[in-house]
């Protein structure tokens, strides 16, 4: 054997390790990252009729893909405009409340609508709020190989539409399911609150250390659980005062 054909035979062999991570280190993200999308899916999903269920998932998730395509192009400029997190986390803290305080009162007998419009606007919004963090991951992890962002980007709206009609059959099996996923929802957001540039350096001054960060966000997501639950409670006594 021709000792020349090493060196080319082991560039070979690190560029295809190298790619073969690149796709690991994607498939990884994407299932750490959709999962709180997921949940918005199958939460806003769940109390369609099976077949609208289905269309509202996969009329949501292709245009969430077109969404994402659109935001790996403006990612990087997005995530310098101070106050996007901000906005983007107090109005998911606002679907999660949304959601719960129809679910609640679904559960309690009042009639509330379900329909597939309302579902997949809720589906894209929270998705263009929540997606900014795994097209920047992914876009990082492709190194600019377009068939790796397209990989990342078909297979993110994959797992959403898999796991988001998953979590869909677990809330209509277990209702009780439907206050996780809006502490999910409300704990994002608040996250998202916190780490937004202008209230950052602010905690930075004060040095708020990031166990309480946490501990803020934590009592964020009570606060709109209690606040969902209590809107339901005000809506039911509402025909008995009448």
């Amino acid at each position: 054997m021709n000792i020349d054909h090493f060196p080319r035979i082991f560039l070979l062999d690190c560029g295809a390790m190298h790619f073969l991570s690149a796709i690991v280190r994607i498939v990884i993200i994407d299932l750490v990252l959709s999962g709180d999308n997921a949940v918005v899916i199958g939460m806003a999903a769940h109390r369609l009729e099976p077949k609208q269920r289905r269309s509202a998932i996969l009329f949501g998730g292709a245009a969430a893909i077109g969404l994402r395509i659109t935001l790996t192009a403006i990612a990087a400029l997005l995530m310098q405009i101070s106050g996007l997190r901000l906005v983007g986390g107090l109005l998911l803290i606002w679907i999660g409340f949304k959601l719960l305080a129809e679910e609640e009162e679904s559960h309690g007998g009042l009639k509330v609508a379900a329909s597939m419009k309302d579902a997949i606007i809720t589906i894209l919004v929270a998705d263009f709020i929540m997606s900014l963090d795994n097209v920047l991951a992914v876009a990082g992890a492709s190194e600019g190989h377009l068939g790796l962002l397209l990989f990342g980007l078909i297979l993110s709206m994959a797992i959403l539409m898999f796991v988001g009609n998953l979590v869909a059959d677990l809330i209509n099996k277990f209702w009780w399911l439907a206050y996780l996923g809006s502490a999910v929802i409300a704990w994002t957001g608040a996250s998202m609150v916190l780490e937004d540039s202008i209230l950052k350096t602010r905690l930075e001054s004060l040095e708020i250390s990031a166990l309480a960060e946490h501990a803020i966000a934590a009592v964020v997501t009570i606060l709109t659980l209690s606040a969902a639950h209590w809107f339901h409670r005000v809506r039911v006594k509402e025909p008995k005062e009448s």
